[in-house]
Parts: C-alpha cells; structure tokens; sequence
C-alpha cells in the first residue's frame, strides 16, 4: 500500500535575485511500512521535504498525497486534525516542555485531541514502558539525559498510534552510543510496531539502519537506493556517496 506520494513538488521562498528554490519538481513513493532515510548536503532540501509531507508547510507547486488523501488542499483545521491523529514528529532538541513530567509530555497530544487524561496518561505509560522508561515517567525534561529526553519525543510521537513518523535529525544532538539507541528505536517503530518512518540524517551511520535511502541536491532526488547487508558497510558506502554529492 503506497502511504505517501509526492508529485512533482517544489518550494520556492523569495522572489527576484532573492529567490530560493528549496525543492524543485520532486516525484517520490513510499511503501506503507518502510524505512527510509532522507541525505545529502547542507542546503539541499531536506527538512523542506520533511515538512512539506508532514503538512508543516505549503508546497508552492505540486501535491503531496497521504494515505490517498491530498494533503495540500486540506483547510488548516482538517491538516492539524490528520497531522495530530496520522503522523508523529520527532526533532533533534526533543521540544519537550520543561514544566511537565515524561507521562505528561507524552499524553498531551491525546489530551489536546479531547482524550480523557485518565486513559490519556495510562497510554502514555504503555509508550514509556516500550521505550525503557517506565521508570521515569515523574522524572521532567532537565532530570533526564538527551537519549532518555529523545526517547520520550518518541513516545508523545507513538502515543496517538500515527502511520507515519517523521523524523528530522532526530540523532543530531545526541552522542554516537544515544545516537545508536534511538536509531534502533526507529528500525523498531518499523520492524516491530509496522509504521512508516522518514528520518532526515547527515549522519551515514543512523541513516544505515532504513531501508532505502534517498539523495537530493540542489532540491532535487538524484538517487534512491535500497540497503541490504551489513550496517557497517552500508555506512561506509553511504558516507562515500554524500561526499562524492
């Protein structure tokens, strides 16, 4: 089942000698299920994408199609609805809120959908529990390390059970051994838990844990490449290949 299509779309910010083309004619498909990473240089469209498809933005040209449904055309009421009950977001500074605990950073996109906070916080410690932080759920952001803050990120995104996760740099903050951590989270969201994620990554390490890795430069998809075999030497090739873009 195709969970996401994108049909020749761009994004231009500016106009004149300040025009910026951030994306330009962009034609993609992803599969219900997969995961697949977004690399290439700074600059090259990226997080456009990303929020482009995550509805976080408007596309100037083109249509970008959710489970069947055309996204670009949708009101701003019905957009949030879906990006709140389809979709979860994970960034790399983890936008907890400092003055709640880990269960109330991860409930409050079901008490903000009208959930009952009873049932809202007992699902948000299902999550919790899955991520190896069952006991830490009284613990606010600033009592917890930046692998244990970007894994409650990843609860608040799983609690409303999205059928995407959109992921932009969600390892950027992190060091190689928390980076690791959360990269494997993600293979499990996908593996495990059957969800689509998109993950935008500089790093050829995390992003050799997808499945297929797609290239863009200058705003354009200039290769879309399945993996198989070993994360190591996927890694390698990976990194050969964004220094050769």
């Amino acid at each position: 089942m195709t969970m996401i299509e994108v049909k020749d779309l761009s994004k231009v910010y500016g106009s004149g000698e300040t025009k910026v083309i951030a994306l330009d004619s962009v034609n993609l498909t992803i599969e219900q299920g997969q995961f697949v990473a977004v690399m290439g240089p700074s600059g090259c469209g990226k997080s456009t994408l990303l929020h482009l498809i995550g509805g976080l933005d408007r596309p100037t040209t083109g249509t970008v199609t959710v489970e069947g449904k055309d996204i670009s055309k949708m009101s701003d009421t019905t957009l949030t609805e879906l990006r709140r009950r389809k979709m979860g977001f994970i960034f790399q500074f983890y936008n907890l809120i400092p003055v709640l605990d880990a269960v109330e950073n991860t409930a409050l996109p079901l008490i903000l959908d009208g959930v009952k906070p009873e049932t809202a916080r007992i699902k948000a410690k299902e999550w919790l529990t899955r991520n190896k932080l069952e006991d830490r759920g009284s613990h606010r952001p600033d009592e917890l390390s930046g692998g244990q803050q970007q894994r409650v990120a990843i609860s608040r995104a799983m609690v409303a059970d999205p059928v995407i996760v959109l992921a932009d740099e969600p390892t950027g903050n992190l060091d190689s051994r928390s980076g690791d951590e959360i990269a494997s989270v993600l293979r499990k969201i996908v593996s495990d838990w059957g969800r689509t994620v998109l993950m935008v990554t500089h790093d050829p390490r995390i992003a050799a844990y997808a499945d297929r890795i797609i290239f863009l430069k200058d705003g354009r998809i200039v290769d879309d490449a399945l993996l198989s075999g070993d994360n190591g030497d996927n890694a390698k090739r990976l990194k050969e290949k964004v220094e050769a873009l």
